[in-house]
């Protein structure tokens, strides 16, 4: 007789064996888990299996091996340690658009392990009774696209497996229109234009070099913008990025001398010192599905636009002279 039998839920629908029973039973090492597969000690609706075989709703998974790997740690849940205050731009049974503030992480790191944007939703949905983690195998509410600490604007985050896996591939395929606010410093020389560049990204100093021509293990860029107003020496523009990569915004103007106003990493110290601004003046304020192939549950979305509540330095740029 099996130790225990698995029922895959729609949530676990879609993952690999090995992935799904990995993430599934954090102590079960992989060495074991392959072993188990190729001596038959796990089967699939009660036949021998691969490990990269994919799994549906209402699979049955045997699973013959000891004990000790099906024990999980108890855990107190850490998205319980963070708010539940999110800005919320649209929501429906199978996604949320938030409106990210300056400040805040999007995913815990080594220096803010609690509070991210990603807890808050899971402690929002967590309440509501939306989301239990005992009652899930291997899902949780995710975040979609992420946006730096100090930039804001919307995020997509995930209710359900079927949508993050659509919406995963839709933003991989360019199948969404994501368009930018921000204050650069000086005038630029053309109304509207698309940047080009090759990016390369310093790990260790967490920022990236931008160059016009190829370099290695660089990464072509290209930046579209137009200018909607100019005050005292500075530009608001809306920017759109023709490719997503880090900082891709912040330094691409840096490189051809119109620094984002307030950008503590590329931009000019003297001038955010004058202004004062308490972040880089970027935010992610609109956001167009566009799609262009089926997207399955989520074909309702398709032409729908979405915008951000005002962006917090634009009362501030419109009263300089």
């Amino acid at each position: 007789m099996p130790r225990k039998i698995v029922t895959i839920e729609k949530n676990d629908a879609g993952q690999r064996l090995d992935k799904f029973l990995l993430k599934t039973y954090p102590n079960l090492p992989p060495s074991v888990l392959y072993k188990c597969v190729r001596t038959k000690d796990v089967k699939l609706n009660g036949k021998r299996c691969q490990a990269d075989q994919r799994l549906s709703v209402g699979d049955q998974l045997s699973l013959y091996w000891q004990e000790d790997f099906f024990q999980k740690t108890e855990e107190a849940f850490d998205f319980l340690k963070a708010p539940k205050a999110v800005s919320i731009v649209y929501e429906d049974e199978n996604l949320m658009l938030l409106d990210k503030k300056p400040g805040l992480i999007v995913h815990p790191d080594e220096h803010y392990h609690f509070d991210s944007l990603i807890a808050r939703v899971q402690h929002l949905l967590y309440d509501r009774g939306e989301f239990d983690p005992k009652q899930e195998n291997s899902f949780a509410p995710a975040l979609v696209n992420r946006i730096d600490r100090n930039t804001g604007g919307i995020v997509m985050a995930a209710k359900n497996a079927e949508a993050l896996r659509i919406l995963n591939q839709k933003v991989k395929d360019r199948e969404m229109q994501k368009l930018y606010l921000c204050v650069v410093c000086g005038r630029m020389e053309q109304e509207e234009a698309v940047l080009t560049g090759y990016l390369e990204k310093n790990e260790a100093q967490n920022r990236v070099y931008i160059s016009r021509k190829p370099v290695p293990g660089g990464k072509s860029i290209r930046t579209k913008y137009r200018v909607l107003e100019e005050r005292r020496g500075f530009s608001l523009l809306e920017v759109e990025l023709l490719t997503g990569r880090t900082h891709q915004i912040r330094a691409h103007f840096a490189a051809i001398g119109h620094p984002l106003a307030g950008d503590g990493k590329y931009g000019k110290n003297a001038v955010n010192k004058q202004i004062g601004f308490p972040y880089q003046a970027l935010y992610s304020y609109k956001l167009r599905f566009d799609f262009t192939t089926p997207a399955g549950a989520l074909e309702y979305l398709n032409g729908r636009e979405f915008t951000a509540g005002e962006p917090w330095f634009l009362e501030e740029f419109r009263r300089f002279p």
